[in-house]
């Protein structure tokens, strides 16, 4: 190895299952990062919150401090890497690095989809590099298509599953046919939930990453607080066979489109929720804890991500990835692209988004039941596609699948269905997509095949 490269110091901070695996990256591939950086990368620092905590035996204890601030302004440190997680003091220190004209990299998606643009205000002002690859997805190369390999195209959706917690539990009760507690069980004695797992299974994670996709994709800032957020905890084995039934399967997805309301303006509509897609939807076979993403662009067509969306090394690998990009930038005396918001699309509300809906109706076994339901139906300017019905006893299940109309619509149809006296309960209420990626998106074009 050559010795006479030049070093590059990085502060870490954090030192959790992210961290721990990118601190044991940096030392155990030193050598072949050095070659692909043409600089070596050394840890100057780590911080910890105790730093008296059992670690594991890669962890440098030498290197740890409990004064992030200290280590992330430390006139010798190069570069920053945050993986910390949450708002503070994570949004001081970053802020604080890149002041310094430090580059930074984080995972952090909470931060960015909440104070986005004042971490991306003070890079462009500090002329320093803000990389956050392994903010949504985990090892998936997507924010980087997006911000770079796309930036000459026009890109129309954003659809995927980006939440491998939740991706996990729906595939249980799936497959086995177990309910929603069940199925989070298992995934929590298995270490994809947390003890606590309210952001993932009530989908604020998911709202997260789909605010980051969002605002990269449609060059407009859009904040969580702007995503319509479901999450999985309604989900009932009842849905779920009523999705087999159909030929379908239920997904948590995060739903990033350019749309229009009602008045013919655009704008963009973004949204986390558990729907229903055809099982030839490639989404569908995506099981266990992986996550994949969807990306239509107007001359790209259709582009497909898949992997690991989680975990220690798949993130780290992620975080490595950056560390190389701004390092090599480092020396270069450039900087990365910035995330451009010059469009400044306005974010539609949730009742102008076009959906379908599966509605699961318990009423009453008897003739003339249908005729005041289609009634409900009609007076909000909602199309029926297709009706099942199935006997029990004294009553009857009524399944009912939309054409697309508007949320609103949809939604003060399922109100009027609730005080209908042939209506004994709205079972369940779930959306259906994907079945237009199943078709060719756009008409070729003369000429061509």
């Amino acid at each position: 190895m050559n010795q006479t490269l030049p070093t590059l110091k990085v502060a870490l901070l954090g030192c959790g299952v992210v961290g721990t695996e990118v601190a044991r990256l940096l030392t155990e591939q030193a050598d072949d990062l050095a070659l692909r950086v043409g600089a070596r990368l050394e840890l100057a620092g780590i911080a910890v919150r105790r730093v008296g905590h059992r670690r594991s035996a890669a962890i440098d204890r030498s290197l740890l401090t409990a004064d992030p601030h200290a280590l992330a302004t430390r006139p010798d440190v190069d570069i920053v890497v945050e993986v910390i997680g949450g708002i503070e003091p994570a949004r001081s220190l970053l802020l604080a690095a890149l002041k310094g004209g430090k580059p930074v990299v984080t995972a952090n998606k909470a931060l960015l989809a909440e104070n986005g643009a004042e971490i991306y205000g003070a890079a462009r002002e500090y002329g320093a590099d803000l990389y956050y690859e392994a903010s949504v997805a985990g090892a998936i190369p997507l924010l980087r298509p997006l911000r770079e390999s796309l930036a000459g195209d026009t890109v129309h959706r954003v659809l995927g599953i980006v939440n491998g917690t939740t991706n996990f539990i729906l595939d249980r009760m799936d497959s086995s046919g177990a309910g929603f507690a069940e199925s989070l069980e298992e995934a929590q004695a298995l270490g994809y939930a947390e003890a606590d797992p309210t952001a993932d299974v009530e989908g604020f994670d998911a709202a997260a990453k789909a605010a980051i996709l969002a605002s990269l994709a449609f060059h407009t800032p859009v904040t969580a607080a702007d995503v319509h957020r479901e999450g999985i905890t309604e989900v009932t084995a009842t849905d779920i066979l009523s999705a087999r039934a159909l030929g379908r399967v239920v997904k948590l997805l995060a739903i990033c489109e350019r749309s229009e309301s009602k008045h013919g303006d655009g704008g963009v509509s973004v949204r986390v929720h558990p729907a229903m897609i055809p099982r030839s939807h490639p989404l569908a076979s995506v099981g266990e804890a992986y996550n994949a993403v969807f990306v239509e662009a107007e001359s790209a067509g259709r582009l497909m991500f898949y992997g690991a969306g989680a975990g220690g090394t798949p993130t780290a690998s992620a975080v490595l990835g950056d560390i190389v990009a701004v390092a090599r930038n480092r020396l270069a005396g450039t900087r990365g692209p910035d995330a451009s918001t010059y469009a400044g699309l306005p974010v539609m509300p949730m009742g102008e988004t076009l959906t379908r809906y599966h509605v699961s109706l318990d009423v009453d076994d008897k003739p003339g039941v249908l005729a005041p339901v289609a009634e409900a139906y009609a007076r909000h300017d909602v199309s029926i596609e297709a009706v099942r019905q199935a006997s029990r006893g004294a009553e009857a299940q009524l399944i009912i699948v939309t054409h697309t109309a508007r949320d609103a619509a949809l939604a003060a149809t399922i109100r009027e269905l609730e005080a209908l006296p042939v209506v004994r309960a709205v079972a369940s209420v779930m959306r259906v997509e994907g079945e237009e990626e199943l078709c060719p998106p756009y008409a070729p074009r003369p000429g061509r095949a």
